[in-house]
């Protein structure tokens, strides 16, 4: 079944409004579509299609995990209070978290007034 440009890219955007994030609308598209890679098809990549209609999210994905990781560490930490080895993470992927959104408010695809706030010090 061939699909054209114009259905994955209705595709891609009926996908991202319902909710989909980039990955998994790739995902979607590979299982439930047949369209093994979108960049090939349309000359550019899933992301840069939402960025072109104004559909991508205002945190990008990767930014995003990470910080679904530090709150899931936090509530592991919340229970575990002497797991001195996930505090440790906790503190890395913070690091990372602070590097990573640096990094975006440089290239404006992030806003100048995300702040992520710490946790690591009531912790210790």
């Amino acid at each position: 079944m061939r699909s054209t440009p114009e259905e994955v890219r209705a595709t891609i955007l009926k996908l991202a409004k319902e909710g989909m994030p980039q990955s998994r609308i790739g995902l979607a598209l590979r299982d439930d579509y047949g369209v093994p890679l979108a960049k090939p098809l349309l000359g550019k990549s899933i992301g840069r299609v939402l960025a072109q209609e104004k559909a991508s999210p205002k945190v990008p994905q990767d930014l995003q995990d990470l910080i679904e990781r530090a709150q899931r560490v936090q509530r592991h930490l919340k229970i575990h209070h002497s797991d001195r080895k996930n505090v440790h993470s906790l503190e890395l992927v913070e690091a990372k978290i602070y590097r990573l959104s640096k990094y975006y408010k440089k290239r404006g695809m992030l806003s100048n007034d995300f702040k992520y706030t710490a946790v690591v010090a009531q912790l210790a």
